[in-house]
């Protein structure tokens, strides 16, 4: 009879051990492999996007490309989709309130999962708290949608072309606008040939060494030139150098601006011209009477329009002065003749 209970015993213990082992295993499997260690060196985030892109629980979370954790739960949430992370601790100083979470894939048609930028600045995320998220990169199927687009874009840009429509269709379909072009193209042609050949302006300019050289002296000339207005040479030089010519101009701007202030006033003759009107109503007055005096001597009326017009009384007076001249000569060579002074005393 003990003997019997001692082999019942040692098989229960070998049993139970292989109980405890399964549970063991059990568990290593479930903390290690399902969700990144223990749940004690754990602890759990919350995001929000758009849309997951196929994004399923137990995707992989990475951090600057390393794996940290496993997604534990995608749950429609409002017009989104709320996403729980489950991240290991020793990572949590990394991520941080300017971290941000992103949708990635391993290959370009590998699953979705998350990547989690990490950051040195912010305050970091304690368990529960929310990370922003971003805008997930351009997928294989956005660009398939946008090669699709491109493709029946161009589809229907040869389909324009072919029939005619906008100026590549037309250069394409009508012989006239070819010929025109094809014109121009030989006309192209003719003129870079005459360049080559040296003829017009244009050509001796390439071919000609004179007229580089006489170009690049009056490059030469001019570079001169504007190095002596920077030395403040010459009177354009002065002008931009000078501090003395541009206080004097200043003065001067300042002495005209007087007086132009004091003609507007009408402190002096010319200020009083433009602005007093009995001085412009009299100069106005002596004027008029000075165009009425002109014009009656050139219509001839009195002594002095007579002697500008009547030719016999010119002759005349003419005549007369020629006399007096003469008779004034005689005296001066005989004046005996004329001055006959007789002197009596009674």
């Amino acid at each position: 009879m003990p003997k019997t209970r001692s082999l019942a015993w040692s098989e229960l213990k070998i049993g139970l051990m292989a109980v405890a082992a399964l549970a063991l295993t059990a568990v290593l499997v479930v903390a290690v492999g399902g969700a990144s260690g223990f749940a004690w060196q754990r602890y759990e985030l919350k995001t929000t996007f758009a849309d997951v892109q196929g994004l399923k629980t137990g995707a992989v979370v990475r951090i600057a490309g390393v794996e940290v954790g496993k997604v534990t739960g995608v749950e429609l949430s409002g017009a989104g989709v709320e996403v729980r992370l489950s991240i290991k601790k020793e990572n949590q100083p990394r991520v941080t309130t300017d971290s941000r979470a992103s949708i990635g894939s391993m290959s370009l048609l590998g699953e979705p999962l998350i990547d989690v930028s990490p950051a040195s600045t912010g305050t970091p995320l304690k368990n529960g708290e929310t990370i922003a998220s971003v805008k997930p990169p351009v997928q294989f199927s956005d660009v398939a949608a946008s090669a699709n687009e491109g493709i029946v874009t161009a589809t229907s840009l040869l389909k324009d072309i072919r029939a005619g429509r906008g100026t590549v269709g037309k250069l394409f379909t009508d012989e006239a606008l070819y010929r025109e072009v094809n014109a121009f193209v030989e006309s192209a042609n003719a003129v870079t040939a005459s360049i080559n050949h040296g003829r017009g302006t244009l050509g001796k300019m390439v071919n000609d060494p004179k007229a580089y050289d006489e170009l690049n002296a009056a490059m030469v000339n001019l570079r001169q030139m504007v190095e002596r207005i920077n030395n403040g040479e010459g009177s354009i030089g002065q002008l931009l150098k000078d501090d003395k010519l541009a206080k004097s101009l200043t003065t001067t701007s300042a002495n005209f601006e007087q007086v132009s202030g004091r003609m507007t006033k009408g402190d002096n003759t010319v200020g009083k011209l433009l602005t007093d009107k009995e001085l412009y109503d009299r100069l106005n007055s002596m004027a008029d009477r000075l165009d009425r005096l002109t014009r009656s001597l050139n219509e001839g009326e009195g002594t002095a329009g007579q002697l500008l017009h009547n030719k016999e009384m010119y002759d005349n007076m003419n005549s007369a002065a020629n006399e007096l001249k003469g008779l004034i000569a005689d005296i001066r060579k005989d004046p005996k003749k004329y001055l006959n002074v007789k002197v009596s005393i009674f």
